[in-house]
């Protein structure tokens, strides 16, 4: 029989640039440690971030929530996919307080799974978490990184009645990659109405969003979204390079250099934002409190 001809595809390596932080000092043990004793999830072990050993260093964690099953499968996302049943950890919001006086933590950032099969999207587990936390610990400063929650007002509401310093909701790529690279539930112009929303509501709230390149965008795409976060009266961005996150994710197609982020923060600052945090393994919540 005769072989048909084939062109292997190309892989593209990663370059001198892009090196996960490892591990270090009496910090990293000393929260795995806690983090087991009260049973807690973290989007640093759960997402495989390239920065939980210099976060963790500093002793900056990013909570996870509501349980490590999202309802959603987006092929960016190393979290498992598939139906939580409703099921929610009632004591949760309690052990990260206890979790986080025992950490001495200045600065917290929770966030969780998207939760469609909770009626408020799990928002009021948002609000107990941060309510514990400061109840405990009436220092420390508080950002939530929440889902979409559907736009639902009435779920906005219920996280900015209890005035974290800062929330998030990350846009995560370009309009026209949406549909390709987020669960069907999400949308562009969703999550821009959620940074909206927040924005009408939240007072003296900081709103901050994130967003990924690297997955198939132009140049001129990733400028039109950083205006769009822009229009919604957000003062933060965060702008990343997309790592795959294992073989069956979506595919890096190509690797911004450092110079390529200088570049989308001068012109985030250019447009407005107050603070604009960009650079190769730039995440949304990478060392947040400084």
């Amino acid at each position: 029989m005769e072989k048909k001809n084939t062109v292997s595809k190309p892989i593209l390596r990663k370059p001198g640039w892009i090196t996960s932080r490892l591990s270090g000092g009496l910090e990293y043990p000393e929260i795995k440690k806690t983090l087991k004793k009260y049973h807690l999830h973290t989007i640093c072990e759960d997402a495989l971030c390239p920065n939980k050993g210099e976060c963790w260093a500093n002793k900056h964690v990013t909570f996870l929530i509501l349980g490590n099953v999202c309802t959603r499968n987006c092929l960016f996302c190393k979290v498992s996919s598939g139906n939580p049943q409703g099921e929610i950890d009632e004591l949760e919001p309690e052990r990260i307080a206890q979790a986080v006086k025992e950490l001495a933590m200045e600065y917290v950032v929770i966030t969780s799974t998207t939760r469609d099969d909770l009626l408020d999207g799990g928002a009021s587990h948002f609000a107990r978490t941060l309510k514990c936390i400061k109840s405990l610990n009436s220092s420390v400063r508080v950002e939530l990184l929440i889902p979409d929650f559907h736009n639902q007002e009435s779920s906005l509401r219920i996280v900015v009645q209890e005035k974290p310093e800062v929330i998030a909701h990350n846009i995560e790529t370009v309009r026209r990659l949406t549909p390709m690279v987020r669960d069907h539930y999400c949308s562009y112009e969703k999550s821009l109405g959620v940074l909206t929303g927040l924005k009408k509501i939240a007072g003296n709230i900081l709103i901050k969003s994130g967003l990924m390149v690297g997955l198939g965008e132009s140049e001129s795409e990733i400028l039109d979204t950083i205006r769009d976060i822009r229009k919604t009266e957000t003062e933060i961005i965060s702008i990343g390079q997309y790592l795959k996150p294992s073989k069956n994710h979506y595919e890096v197609k190509k690797f911004y250099t450092p110079n390529e982020f200088v570049e989308f923060s001068d012109f985030a600052y250019s447009i407005g934002f107050t603070k604009a945090i960009s650079g190769p393994l730039v995440r949304s919540s990478y060392l947040a409190g400084k």
